[in-house]
C-alpha cells in the first residue's frame, strides 16, 4: 500500500473529525439524543409526537452540506467502481447490519465510544473487522 502523499490531508482530515466530534456532542448536549444517522432516519417511519421536525432537518442538513461546501471550493470527483445491483444490495446488507447491531458506524463509532459504552466497542471492533475482511477479499482473494 502506498501513500499519496500530494493529495494526503491529514490537517484537514483532523478538523474535520473535531467539527464532527464537537456536532454530536453539542447534539447530546441539546437534545439529549445520540447522532446516529440509522437512529435519526428510522424515527421517520415511527415517528412520535413533535419528533420528525428535528430529524427531516438534520437530514436536510447533510444533503445540502456538500453543495454549500460546493459554492467556496471544488467538489471531489466521485467516480464508483461498481454497478447499480452491487450498490443496491450493499445498501441493504448495511441496512441489515444496523438493524442487527442495534445502530450504524456513526451512532457506535462516534457517539458510543466516546461514552465508552461496551455494546459499541463491540460493535465498532465487529464492523472495523469485516471491512478489513471485505477489502482484502475484494481486493486480494477475488481478483
Amino acid at each position: 500500500m502506498t501513500i499519496d502523499w500530494v493529495h494526503f490531508t491529514p490537517w484537514i482530515s483532523l478538523v474535520g473529525g473535531l467539527l464532527i466530534g464537537v456536532s454530536a456532542t453539542l447534539f447530546l448536549f441539546f437534545n439529549g439524543r445520540i447522532v446516529g444517522i440509522s437512529g435519526i432516519v428510522g424515527g421517520l417511519f415511527r415517528p412520535s409526537n413533535g419528533d420528525i421536525g428535528w430529524r427531516l432537518a438534520f437530514i436536510a442538513g447533510m444533503v445540502c452540506a456538500p453543495f454549500v461546501y460546493g459554492l467556496a471550493f471544488p467538489l471531489p470527483v466521485v467516480r464508483v467502481d461498481t454497478s447499480t445491483p452491487v450498490l443496491i444490495i450493499a445498501g441493504l446488507l448495511v441496512g441489515i447490519g444496523t438493524r442487527y447491531g442495534s445502530g450504524c458506524t456513526s451512532g457506535h463509532g462516534i457517539c458510543g465510544l466516546s461514552r465508552r459504552s461496551p455494546r459499541s466497542m463491540v460493535a465498532t471492533l465487529a464492523f472495523m473487522f469485516a471491512g478489513f475482511v471485505t477489502v482484502y477479499l475484494v481486493r486480494h482473494a477475488f481478483t
